[in-house]
């Protein structure tokens, strides 16, 4: 014989006071989120940082762009787009427009090399934010 589930106007009856999550089963809250996927994509982050600093400084053409400094690669709003902070030291003597122009000019080679280093199916896009204020070498 079946074990009777009781009603989810019983079990809102004996509550004292009513929630819109009363009478949910808790196993399906995801309030949390997924752990093994929120360290996959720090993981992921980390990697870009340091593929991202080390292109940044050597292999890229522009003087302007060997100049910078990359603070943060953050999920934006997921692995499949990140978000790249990087900071224009003072003695560079051109403005974040500009910079940021020059980065997407050269997104297309920092995603390659992105690639190159990455192992995933498909390489997440870049985006940029520049700060003029960062730390000085």
């Amino acid at each position: 014989m079946k074990p009777r589930k009781p009603s989810r106007r019983n079990i809102l009856s004996a509550a004292a006071d009513v929630r819109p999550d009363d009478g949910l089963d808790p196993r399906f809250d995801h309030a949390g989120g997924r752990r093994a996927g929120k360290r996959k994509t720090l993981q992921l982050c980390r990697e870009a940082e340091r593929t991202l600093s080390a292109v940044l400084s050597g292999e890229c053409d522009d003087d302007v762009l060997r100049e910078l400094i990359v603070l943060s690669v953050v999920p934006a709003p997921n692995a499949g787009r990140l978000l790249v902070t990087v900071a224009l030291p003072a003695s560079a003597g051109v403005s974040a427009e500009e910079v940021l122009q020059r980065l997407l000019r050269a997104s297309g080679h920092l995603r390659s090399e992105l690639a190159a280093s990455v192992s995933r199916r498909k390489t997440p896009e870049l985006a940029f934010r520049v700060v003029t204020d960062g730390p000085t070498m």
